[in-house]
């Protein structure tokens, strides 16, 4: 069998067991969780064996015609793609995917609605397995699509609860606002280009025999840009992705590691060259990744909910990774895509352990919990690990990532091309350069915020909920490997990327790791400050599950409870929180995300319903009044022409009666002259 009929095999095999799962669900219940697992794993295998027989070689290609558009020139193809960046990303999708399976066959296991759920999440990594291997824009956008509508029903799974239901929708919209300008620019890059093949486009535009270059990079490059802000959840379309954490555990998983917010950095490292293109374009991204980094960043010191301080994690990393894509490095981008999903599956299926041990997802209720680590030693030895990956500390696989997006920023700040039509201007190397940085200092205490209140608290001893699953607890020791050692492979990667380098510098190893050991003791301290003084009030309202419920229902309970508990679901009022003592006034502002929804609600929600305000009001009283008006004077002429319909033989008679007088009367008159 060859490597592309294999490469087909990938996103296909999910694909029908999402199929399946779907139709058998009701029918015959204990074939739904072999067909979500089975599949999944076999997908995951088959794009190892893909990436082998790939090697880091040459692409290989592979198309068939599916339709034409009505220009011979721009057909849609099943084209694949196959290089080293599709391979090894498909691998990451696969094998985050399997766990993410096997790890909801415990967390949902007498979910009422698995079914749906299974069949829903294999739809999902087939979509993105579809985008990764994808080399026809329109067939990408295809996957892309699926994939929205997939995080709408897998977001809302707990529909029962509001933040669930509402977190659905403003996930849907808000990405949808950023697909919009995104499909018009595929169609203008396609039509500009005279292909859709994604190949295609980047050798006419980086071959040296080409002389083709495109009449508005800029405008096309930035209407891409606004897609990829919505679905990579970066400023100032990132506000879904906290509201998401509404969701189940393990889709929070998928979303942030191998799906959905992946795409968008992948998209832009697969059509560098239509962004490199444009001075201002990559001005834009690297502006648009300081602001996502130190945002996110300050945001997740102030917030209470354990996944949602996730969140905003993963909205930081992704601004690294388009930090790196706006200084022209994909190599440096796709490395930290691939141990950012190792690293953050397993935080957020680690946290959903947490979450289940302690009955809350409130880090004011856990820092008041004693001996939670020795509830769950699982979840305690491997999210350490993860978040020892996520503040970039050495050797963990986070810490080469990071460093190879600062190597990039500072090759491009110190040492910037020729001037040119695609060089990287100094200021963009520079502004990635110096938010990276920030952001590991800011990265480093929010991590150790999380780690010393979920598993240090102080106060009455953790609820005994039970050992966890095998089938969760095995999934994190299987991600705990890759987050310890993925980062050594950067030597490897090169062969399979660019070929740049993606070693640490002396000077950026020094700074980051630097700011990020400064971070994490500055939290420490205003942590242990913090302990000391009386607590105004003790939030310890927990919601405690039942021992022996799934952990998804602890979830949807803490989720569902946590207002009435503990007020805001971004923040506790808790004076003893080291995030509020470091952050101070600027506390109330972070834990709200610097109030974006609100301006959001202003620039966008508000006028919108206005103007549906409008049109409804036209319509009442303005369409409706011509609509009634004229069936109203059809009513009238129906009257009168009804009345002189009687059926009565006497009134007929009269009338032909005075008829025939009245033209007799002038008949005469006529005659007469007069």
């Amino acid at each position: 069998m060859t490597t592309t009929t294999l490469a087909v095999l990938v996103p296909l095999l999910p694909f029908l067991g999402a199929l399946a799962g779907l139709l058998l669900g009701r029918r015959a219940p204990g074939y739904v969780r072999p067909l979500a697992v089975l599949p999944t794993v076999a997908s995951a295998a088959l794009a190892a064996v893909v990436a082998l027989r790939q090697g880091g070689g040459g692409p290989l290609t592979g198309a068939t015609r599916l339709t034409p558009t009505g220009n011979d020139a721009l057909p849609v193809e099943l084209a694949l793609h196959l290089d080293g960046f599709a391979v090894l990303v498909a691998v990451l999708v696969g094998a985050v995917a399997s766990c993410v399976q096997v790890y909801s066959t415990a967390y949902l296991r007498d979910d009422p609605r698995y079914p749906s759920y299974a069949a829903l999440v294999s739809l999902f990594t087939a979509a993105m397995l579809l985008v990764v291997y994808s080399d026809d824009l329109i067939v990408l956008l295809v996957g892309w699509e699926v994939m929205g509508v997939c995080s709408y029903f897998l977001v809302g799974h707990y529909w029962h609860t509001e933040a669930a239901r509402s977190a659905s929708l403003k996930a849907f919209l808000v990405t949808k606002l950023g697909d919009v300008p995104f499909l018009i620019g595929i169609l203008a890059l396609g039509s500009a280009a005279g292909t859709f093949r994604i190949s295609t486009i980047v050798t006419r535009l980086t071959s040296p025999l080409s002389s083709f270059e495109l009449d508005h990079p800029t405008v096309v490059a930035l209407l891409l840009l606004a897609g990829v802000a919505g679905k990579s959840a970066q400023f100032p379309l990132h506000t879904w992705l906290p509201d998401a954490m509404a969701g189940p555990t393990p889709v929070s998983a998928l979303i942030h590691a191998a799906t959905m917010v992946a795409a968008g950095v992948y998209v832009v490292a697969r059509l560098l060259p239509v962004f490199t293109a444009s001075a201002a374009a990559l001005a834009v991204l690297a502006a648009l990744a300081a602001v996502t980094m130190v945002g996110s960043a300050l945001a997740a010191l102030a917030q209470d909910d354990i996944k949602r301080v996730l969140a905003y994690s993963t909205v930081g990393q992704l601004g690294y990774m388009t930090g790196a894509l706006a200084v022209a490095d994909r190599g440096a981008a796709v490395f930290h895509l691939l141990t950012h999903g190792a690293f953050k599956a397993l935080l957020f299926l680690a946290a959903g352990v947490v979450v289940h041990a302690a009955g809350t997802n409130s880090l004011a209720a856990t820092a008041r919990m004693r001996g939670l680590a020795g509830r769950v030693p699982d979840a305690y030895w491997t999210m350490t690990v993860a978040l020892l990956a996520l503040a970039a500390a050495p050797p963990f696989a986070g810490f080469f990532s990071k460093e190879a997006v600062l190597a990039a920023a500072e090759h491009a700040a110190l040492d910037p091309a020729a001037p040119g039509p695609h060089a990287v201007p100094a200021a963009v190397g520079w502004t990635v350069l110096l938010a990276g940085l920030l952001t590991a200092a800011l990265t480093a205490a929010y991590a150790a915020r999380l780690w010393l209140l979920a598993f240090h608290g102080r106060g009455a001893e953790a609820p005994d909920h039970g050992r966890p699953p095998a089938a969760m607890t095995v999934v994190l020791w299987l991600l705990a490997g890759p987050t310890f050692a993925a980062g050594l492979l950067y030597a490897a990667l090169p062969g399979w990327f660019d070929g740049g380098s993606l070693a640490p510098t002396l000077t950026t190893t020094v700074l980051g790791t630097g700011l990020a050991a400064a971070g994490a003791v500055v939290m420490y301290a205003a942590w242990r400050h913090a302990g000391a003084k009386p607590a105004a009030r003790a939030p310890l309202g927990a919601v405690a599950a039942h021992p022996k419920a799934d952990p998804a229902v602890s979830e949807a309970e803490a989720v569902g409870g946590h207002r009435a508990v503990h007020g805001d679901v971004a923040a506790a009022d808790d004076p003893a929180d080291p995030g509020r003592v470091l952050l101070g006034p600027l506390h109330r502002h972070a834990a709200r995300g610097f109030h974006l929804d609100a301006v959001h609600a202003a620039v966008v929600v508000r006028p919108v319903q206005a103007a549906a305000g409008l049109v409804r009001f036209l319509d009442r009283e303005v369409v409706d009044t011509y609509v009634r008006g004229a069936g109203g004077t059809v009513r009238l002429l129906g009257a009168a022409v009804r009345g002189a319909q009687t059926g009565n033989v006497q009134t007929y008679l009269g009338v032909l009666l005075a008829g025939s007088v009245v033209l007799a009367v002038t008949a005469a008159l006529v005659a007469a002259g007069a």
